[in-house]
């Protein structure tokens, strides 16, 4: 990614520095910095540019900022946020609520936030040219580019030590070396710099030198240039900040304007980083295709991606078919894998239907999670693949990989499209994939997506033994019927009883006002029925939003566990009712678990994995 100016619109006034008032040199008697908390003053130490940041923030009128190091879902509450958090090593996000608009701001406060390096940066790109070039060899990875840019970067800078100003410095330089310091310069200049024209003499005119033509700066200074040089070089530019934060779930740019967020705590946020001009913003996109691999062009206007932390990002670019500019959206990928006590916690199901996708799962039911976009569809089907069996083999097959499994015997398949230059035949789809893995043997099949004829083969799958897990997209289990027997999946009605449970799932808005994640039914289907040429199911749990609560509203009918498991259990015809209680008993367990503190989900794996051999379920004859 190249350095590129984007427009900051802080949502105050900012403040004006206090007279006499040297921060970076007498932290201790600094004002603000005796009003905060002892975690906070532990931030400014490491991250000087937090506390130059809060003075430019009017404390006398909005308060000092509350300072978190992580956020709990309680903050949900929180009426007007104003508060800070970290990101990373030395990267701040400050929520500031704006009393006019439903999306409160996000500040990313970067070690450049408050530090104009727009001389500097230039000065430094032409000293390294020479020294990028006498490389022994290429850096690979980028964590190998990022230490060899930094020590790079060292080599070309003189940093100020305590005491020292830069104005200081360069007089003492002058003094003691007079005309000769000015010849070493000029010839520094010649054999550093590189064949010059005007505009590279212009840029190291610009900044304070030594006679050994090392740029001089500051350590404020130094760390601003260090930081925006990897972010822009490296990472993904100004993205860096949003990409780290761990409590984001989508980033849009709709075009020229803010950049929105999608916030875990907060829900829909603005950020201050704008872009306001189409040619900027057309630059930035074209970067970001290149450093992913997936040039844009006018030809070629759309790309779907996969970022090195895995998220997933769709970029549009142009205004041929984005009237408001090229725009971008990223699902950034889960960094806390979220367990099937964590949904009960969260609401989004009980302790009762975990117990029952437990004994279904254990016994090779297959199962399909289906939602609209951003339900939680993956997160759920995540989740409940603590309940596999572990001496199970699986295979998962995704077109992004999402999925976190915690069996150790696991294969992981992710399709591949072809690229530029590649040739015919470089495709890999998940159809693909999928049928190769039925050669594979597996104990369980995960697939990340059903959308095409994928979804014939996985159903083929079924019917040989192997039990399915995936996500699709469908609201209702009459919806997600008529898309398995259209096209292009076309999948008789008649097979369609292969899949035992279908779960859907959504994402509702309760009056509070908070959007949650809830599993408004869960549902098995039974059979074709050749009178009526339709599919019938029994929705075995209903979410009921007048409580928020979930009703067993298929116990006694379940045709799944009275036919099907409780014939695998060894119970007799007279006593199939029984199983019911174990499912109770399971969710007895679950529930145990979770008060004993078993809610992370590789945790409640392994104590899944020990209630199982310790024989406190029953799991067959």
């Amino acid at each position: 990614m190249s350095t590129l100016t984007v427009s900051l619109t802080l949502p105050f006034k900012p403040a004006k520095a206090d007279e006499g008032n040297d921060c970076a040199n007498n932290i201790e008697g600094c004002s603000i910095y005796r009003m905060l908390p002892a975690h906070a003053k532990e931030y400014m130490q490491k991250s000087p540019h937090l506390l130059e940041y809060l003075h430019t923030y009017p404390v006398n009128t909005f308060g000092v900022p509350l300072f978190f190091s992580e956020l709990k879902r309680d903050l949900k509450s929180m009426k007007d946020p104003n508060l800070i958090y970290p990101v990373g090593d030395n990267t701040f996000i400050h929520i500031f609520p704006d009393p006019i608009d439903a999306r409160n701001y996000y500040i990313p406060i970067e070690p450049s936030f408050l530090h104009s390096v727009n001389d500097f940066i230039p000065a430094v790109e032409l000293k390294l040219v020479n020294l990028l070039d006498a490389l022994d060899r290429d850096p690979i990875t980028d964590a190998e580019r990022v230490t060899v840019l930094k020590e790079l970067i060292s080599r070309v800078v003189y940093v100020t030590q305590p005491g020292e100003t830069v104005e200081g410095l360069m007089a003492l330089v002058a003094s003691q070396h007079g005309m000769k310091g000015k010849i070493m310069a000029f010839l520094n200049k010649d054999l550093t710099a590189g064949p010059t024209d005007g505009e590279q003499e212009m840029a190291l005119s610009k900044v304070p030198k030594l006679p050994d033509g090392r740029i001089v700066m500051t350590p404020q200074t130094y760390k601003a240039v260090e930081y925006l040089m990897v972010r822009d070089k490296i990472d993904l530019g100004v993205l860096k900040p949003y990409i780290s934060d761990r409590y984001i779930e989508d980033i849009t740019c709709d075009g020229l304007g803010p950049i929105f967020i999608e916030h875990k705590i907060f829900k829909g946020l603005k950020s201050i980083i704008e872009f306001k001009k189409s040619d900027e913003l057309d630059q930035f996109v074209v970067k970001l295709g290149e450093r992913l691999k997936k040039p844009l062009t006018y030809r070629t206007p759309i790309v779907d991606a996969t970022l090195p932390d895995g998220s997933r990002i769709n970029i549009v670019y142009g205004t041929e078919i984005s009237r408001r500019g090229s725009n971008f959206t990223i699902r950034k990928a889960m960094d806390d894998i979220i367990s099937i006590l964590n949904l009960v916690e969260f609401g989004t199901c009980n302790y009762l239907m975990a117990g029952y996708f437990w004994i279904c799962i254990e016994h090779g039911m297959s199962l399909f999670m289906s939602g609209e976009t951003a339900s939680g569809k993956t997160t759920s089907l995540n989740a409940v693949t603590a309940f596999i069996p572990p001496e199970a083999k699986i295979v998962s097959i995704e077109d992004t990989p999402e999925l976190q499994v915690p069996h150790k015997n696991w294969t992981r398949e992710v399709s591949k499209a072809k690229g530029k230059g590649e040739g015919e035949g470089a495709d890999v789809t998940m159809f693909d994939l999928l049928k190769s893995a039925l050669r594979q043997r597996p104990t369980m099949i995960v697939v990340g997506e059903i959308r095409g004829v994928e979804g014939a083969v996985a159903f083929g799958a079924m019917q040989t033994g192997h039990p399915v897990l995936s996500t699709f997209h469908a609201a209702s289990v009459e919806k997600l019927i008529q898309r398995l027997c259209g096209d292009p999946i076309s999948i008789p009605k008649t097979y369609l009883d292969n899949l035992n449970i279908v779960v859907i799932q959504s994402a509702v808005k309760r009056p509070s006002g908070e959007t949650v994640r809830r599993m408004l039914s869960v549902n098995e289907l039974v059979g074709y029925n050749a009178d009526t040429g339709g599919i019938s199911f029994v929705e075995m749990f209903k979410w009921n939003p007048v409580n928020d609560t979930f009703d067993f509203s298929g116990k006694g009918a379940s045709y799944l566990l009275e036919n099907k498991i409780a014939t695998l259990l060894g119970f007799p015809d007279a006593k199939k009712a029984e199983i019911y209680e174990e499912v109770d008993k399971r969710a007895r367990i679950l529930e145990r678990l979770h008060k004993a503190g078993y809610d992370d989900f590789h945790d409640l794996f392994q104590m899944i994995t020990k209630v199982k051999k310790e024989g406190l379920i029953k799991i067959g004859e």
